[in-house]
């Protein structure tokens, strides 16, 4: 019986990004990143779509440009890091969704204690070699979640109706892997 090699990946944070939008006043989008991320990604050989996918995040290095709003993030108002220091995200299937280098990838997303399975959308952006020989892999992966699945409940009712901030929440993320050597 043939063994495949298991290769091991992990995130270019350099080349990354981890983020997200979320409509404030009803009328525009508030963009937030999170800084201190990691993944362990291992593939059958070279074959990204067979990864098996562990990767978490500092709720604490949350950053959307503005101290007070970034404070309140962090409170136990939404992600509560004081006690739910890790987000994270299980990988569990993916679909090929066309012929262009676009998948569907299902996983376990946990926050404060909170497992509820999502989907993403990812765009394989190809593997090349950086200069210096390393072989990398990009991907732009796109979500909606639904805060309140995760306890994160906090919101103001607007005066002229609507809410502060609403509870769809779009995940935007650039991600670069790096093959280990």
């Amino acid at each position: 019986m043939e063994t495949t090699v298991k290769t091991k990946w992990s995130i270019d944070p350099i080349h990354s990004e981890i983020s997200f939008k979320v409509k404030h006043l009803m009328i525009t989008n508030v963009k937030g990143v999170f800084k201190d991320f990691s993944a362990n990604i291992y593939t059958a050989g070279d074959d990204l779509m067979t990864a098996d996918i562990d990767f978490s995040m500092d709720p604490a290095s949350i950053n959307t440009g503005a101290a007070d709003r970034d404070a309140h993030l962090r409170s136990a108002d939404f992600f509560d890091v004081e006690n739910h220091k890790q987000i994270t995200f299980v990988g569990s299937k993916y679909e090929k969704a066309d012929d262009e280098g676009n998948y569907i990838l299902y996983g376990d997303l946990t926050i404060k204690g909170i497992t509820k399975q999502i989907k993403l959308d990812v765009e394989f952006g190809g593997v090349m070699k950086d200069p210096w020989g390393n072989e990398k892999a990009g991907f732009t992966i796109n979500g909606k979640i639904n805060r309140k699945d995760w306890g994160l409940n906090w919101n103001a009712t607007l005066e002229a109706g609507g809410m502060l901030v609403s509870d769809e929440v779009r995940i935007n993320c650039e991600v670069q892997l790096i093959k280990a050597a």
